[in-house]
Order: structure tokens, then sequence, then C-alpha cells
């Protein structure tokens, strides 16, 4: 895999007879030009200011911090690229509306601007003359010496030349010999641009790139990526719930009236008696397959909705349950599966733990928002953290941005609270 920065290059062995010192001394080198052109510029806007400060008061300094750093933060984010391949994002905000009032009022407001105003002076005061003596110290002064024999073969007599303007070479061995210290001065020297220049990077990063737009990105990503790994988690159920209904239900159905077919026709005796046993065991596996299925997916959720769902739910629970949803369209697929787990878990949790005489679901859909309620007169003391199934829903909701809510004191009532962000739609458009 090719290095990301120069960072990564230089941890590695062949960085010597790579690319990145060169491109770590064009960095360097584009920093002293762009560094004494900001130098200049500020000056020139600044006394320009100056002279029109007199007129109007404090407006002057407002433009110089507008438009000072904005444009040597972009050029900035451009020569990042020559050392570093990732997004150097800014970090402005979009204008409200058009107009160059508009654009400098959203500009004057951000901190970014004001950080970008910051970093230019730094620049244009203190970094280029520090990029113009690492240039001078490990990139000229190495090439000096690796040229001297150069420059004593091309001298006017053939016989002297000066290194570094401070010494005089007169015979060929030292020429010869102060070259190869020259090149052995470069493979260091080519370490102290790399470092220089990544240094300058994560310095020229922290300040003018938009750490936040990245991770804002990420995030989108990743809850893009969420949400299709649900999606296809939930086509992946309905399509073993398929199966299972027109394959092996199908089979078993058949095999039952096969066995009890048989069981007709046998004569009294042990043949009949064990076509009996048989018979009677394919029906409890063809019953406990319904149930599998209708717990992968129901085809009710699917034909019919959440509301028909959540009351057939509620007609085969043990306590009594009233239903009372209001919902004039039908949520997401993975929304509604998600929404009707939680409605079975929670009268499942009624059934079992808390000894209610009676429960009751409601919901419906407000402010682009599905909610559900589940609420029973139990004992209550219902907690989430004694890992009960609540647990698995609450991340369950959580995956589709949902938030689940959990009321149980002591005693009772018991109310749980689950809401959806999601859109409602018709039933010909939910399955189009």
């Amino acid at each position: 895999m090719h290095p990301r920065n120069v960072w990564q290059a230089m941890s590695r062995p062949g960085f010597l007879l790579s690319a990145w010192p060169w491109r770590s001394a064009a960095y360097l080198l584009t920093g002293v030009m762009t560094g004494a052109g900001a130098l200049v510029g500020i000056v020139t806007v600044a006394t320009v200011c100056g002279a029109l400060a007199i007129v109007l008061v404090g407006l002057p300094l407002l433009v110089l911090a507008a438009l000072g750093g904005i444009p040597v933060a972009e050029v900035e984010r451009r020569r990042l690229r020559l050392i570093d391949r990732d997004p150097a994002p800014g970090r402005h905000l979009v204008p409200a509306g058009p107009g160059p009032w508009v654009w400098l009022t959203t500009r004057l407001r951000e901190q970014a601007t004001w950080r970008e105003l910051g970093y230019a002076l730094l620049f244009a005061v203190l970094l280029w003359p520090v990029d113009a003596l690492v240039i001078t110290v490990a990139l000229i002064f190495p090439l000096s010496m690796v040229a001297t024999p150069l420059l004593m073969a091309t001298a006017g007599d053939g016989h002297e030349a000066k290194v570094l303007k401070q010494w005089t070479v007169t015979t060929w061995p030292t020429a010869f010999g102060v070259a190869v210290l020259g090149l052995l001065l470069m493979t260091l020297c080519a370490y102290v641009l790399g470092v220089t220049a990544g240094a300058r990077a994560e310095l020229a990063r922290l300040l003018i790139v938009s750490g936040e737009g990245e991770f804002g990105a990420k995030v989108v990503e990743l809850a893009r990526s969420r949400v299709r790994l649900v999606e296809a988690f939930e086509a992946e159920r309905r399509r073993i719930e398929r199966d299972l209904h027109d394959g092996a239900q199908e089979r078993l159905v058949a095999l039952t009236m096969t066995l009890g077919l048989a069981r007709l026709d046998a004569p009294p005796g042990p043949l009949a008696d064990q076509l009996a046993k048989a018979h009677e065991e394919a029906g409890k596996a063809l019953a406990e397959l319904r149930e599998l299925i209708h717990g992968i997916h129901p085809k009710v959720l699917t034909d019919y909705g959440l509301h028909a769902a959540v009351a057939d739910a509620a007609d085969r629970c043990v306590v009594p349950v009233d239903v009372d949803l209001q919902l004039p369209g039908r949520p997401a697929r993975a929304v509604e599966s998600a929404a009707y787990f939680v409605v079975c878990e929670a009268l499942a949790n009624v059934a079992r733990h808390s000894g209610a005489d009676r429960a009751q679901v409601s919901g419906g859909h407000r402010d682009g928002r599905l909610f559900l309620e589940v609420r029973d007169d139990g004992c209550g003391g219902a907690d989430t953290s004694a890992g009960s199934g609540l647990t698995g829903l609450a991340d369950r909701v959580s995956v589709l941005d949902g938030r689940l809510a959990l009321t149980s004191p002591p005693g009772g009532p018991t109310l749980l609270r689950v809401e959806f962000p999601c859109q409602l739609t018709k039933s010909a458009d939910h399955f189009a």
C-alpha cells in the first residue's frame, strides 16, 4: 500500500529513494514563496486600511480579517497535497443567501475565519523564515558540497573552489571528499526535510482544516452503512420466512395429512399406535414451525401492516391487551419490523414477569416520529441493566436512531415507550 503522508513514508525503508524527500522540499520551498507573498499582501492591506481607518473606523479591520486569512488558508490546503494525500476540507459554512454582504457577514461570524487569519499572520511572520532556514541548511548546503568537483572544474584557474563561501578547496581528492560528505549529509537532511514538512503540515491541519467535517462525513457514512445493514438483515429474515412458509411448512402439512390417512386405513394394533404417535409428532412439529415462522417475520406484518400485526400479537398474549394504534400509513419496512418486535418482546415480558391483569398498546405518528407505548398494571420493577430482553430491544431501536424509555417503579405500573424517526407511506407505495 502506498504511503498516505510523509510520516508513513519515513517509516519505510525506501524513503530515501522515493519522491517524498523532494516533495517535502517542494512543500517547504513553496511555503517560503507563499509566506513571503502573504507578508507583502498583509503589509499592503494594512497600509491601505490604515489610511481608510480615518474615514471608516473599524470597517477596514473587519475586511482585513475576512479577506486576509481565507486565501492564504486555501493555498495552504492545496499545498498540503504535496506531502499528505488525505483530503483537507475547510471549515466555512455556506452563506444563507447570495450577495457579497451576506458572504462577508457569514465569514465574520465564523470562528474558522479568525483562525485562518491567525494562521496567515503566523505564517507571514514566523513560519516561512523557518522554512527558508531549513531549506538552506538541509538542501542548499549539501547540494553545494556535492557540486564542489564541478565548481572546481569550471573555475577560471581550475585549481580551487569555495565550499559554502567559507572554505577553499585546492586539490581534487579534497574536492571529491567534500562531495562524498555532502552525499552523506543529504541522506540525513532528507529526514530533516521530511520531519519539518510533516510538522508544518500537522500545524496547518490543526488550524485551517476542518476535522469536524471529516468526522461528520464519517458519521454520516457509518449511519448509512448501518441502515443498509439493517435493511439487508430484514430482507434476509423475510426470505427465510418465505422459504419456510412455502417449502418446509407445506411438506410438513402433506406429511401430517399422509400420516392421518394411513392411520385411518391401518387396522388396530401396534402399527396403528405407531402411526398415531407419528401423526401427533408431525402435528407438533408443524405447530412449532408455524411459531418459528411467525417469530422470524409474520406474514400478517408484511401483508397488512403494523396495526394488524400488533393486534394479532395481542390476541395471542395470555394477558388481555387493549390495542389503540392511530397510523394513517405504513413506516419503512425496517422501522415497521423493529416496532413490531419491540411490542412482541414487551408483551412477552408482561406475560412472564409482570403479574399484570391487563395491558395496553397504544401509539401513532406525530412530527415525523412513530411512537408506541406498552403499559401494564403489574408489579413493576423492570430494569434494563438486569440482563433482560430489554437491553436487546434498546440496541435494536438505537440502530434505527430511535429512542426507548422505560418507567417501572416497584409496585407498578410499567410503561415502555419507543420512538422512531420515520415518514409514513400509503400501502401501495410501501410495496413499490
